[in-house]
This record gives C-alpha cells, structure tokens and sequence, in this order.
C-alpha cells in the first residue's frame, strides 16, 4: 500500500481515502520525547511546538524525560525504546557553535548512537537536534526542527507498517 502524506493538513492518504496518524489496532502513534535542558530557552520552544504538532497528527506524547544535554541523550532514549507503549522517540536538541570543535563532535557522535539504537530496538528514532555549527540566532530560526523530526516519526510508524 502506498502512503501519501500532505503535510499542509496532517492527513495521509491510503488508497485514496484521507485518515489520521494511527499505529496498529486503531490506537494513534505514542511518542516519547527526549528533550535536552542545555540551552533551554530554544529546546523549551521546540519542545512546544513537537508538541503542538504531534497533536494536530493525532499523534500522543506519552512521555518526556528531559536531559542535561544532546550527548547525554541516549541512555534516556534507550530507556524509552525499551517500553511497550512507545511506538517511537523524537529527541530534542540544540547544539550552538562555541570556541572549539566540541559541538561538532557532541552533534556526530550523538546522532550516530540514536540512530543504533533505533535499528537496535527496530523503532523510529527522530533527529529534532539542531546544530553542529550553528550560532543563537540561527538556533531560534530553527526550533520548527521539532515539528520536522515529529513529523518524520509518524510517517516512519505508517510506512513500516505498523498502522
């Protein structure tokens, strides 16, 4: 079956008849949130609108466990993957350049292990982390990232089969 997504209505389109986002037995897609506190007045925003955005889905956030930082990540993740209810994690970051190449290094490594841990536990992890490279200002222009990695979530649950 093909899935096509509108992303201007939140609607898929199976067989040509428009439905939310749901997984399997009728039961919308539940989502855990990692969130990291490091540079909290951008993650708080981007926080909100995953959140925001889930909903307009149909999708639940059904947990959020907040972090230090990006690279503290994935044992918070692991954590959540391991739960029956979570159909999927969508972690939430902001990783701003500093003096050295430290926000490159956190961004890479903890991108790489997120997504081993996806395969590992065969569910969608999201990408909500913004940066390497990236100053403030280009930070706040890109807490709509969220909405992106919340969105990417729910089409992963649909078209690996668990509608």
């Amino acid at each position: 079956m093909i899935y096509e997504f509108s992303g201007i209505d939140g609607f898929i389109s199976k067989g040509g008849k428009h439905q939310r986002y749901f997984t399997g037995f009728g039961v919308m897609a539940r989502l855990g949130f990692v969130v990291s506190e490091f540079n909290r007045d951008i993650t708080y925003q981007m926080e909100l609108l995953g959140k925001e955005h889930a909903q307009f889905l149909g999708a639940e956030v059904a947990d959020v466990i907040y972090v230090p930082g990006v690279f503290d990540m994935p044992i918070a993740v692991k954590r959540l993957l391991g739960r029956e209810e979570i159909d999927a994690v969508v972690a939430i970051g902001c990783v701003i350049q500093g003096e050295t190449a430290h926000d490159e290094i956190v961004a890479q490594h903890a991108a790489r292990k997120l997504m081993d841990l996806s395969l590992e536990f065969d569910k969608p992890v999201t990408l909500g982390i913004t940066g390497p490279r990236m100053s403030r200002p280009d930070a706040h222009r890109r807490v709509d990232y969220a909405k992106r990695a919340v969105e990417a979530a729910v089409k992963l649950l649909m078209r690996l089969g668990r509608d």
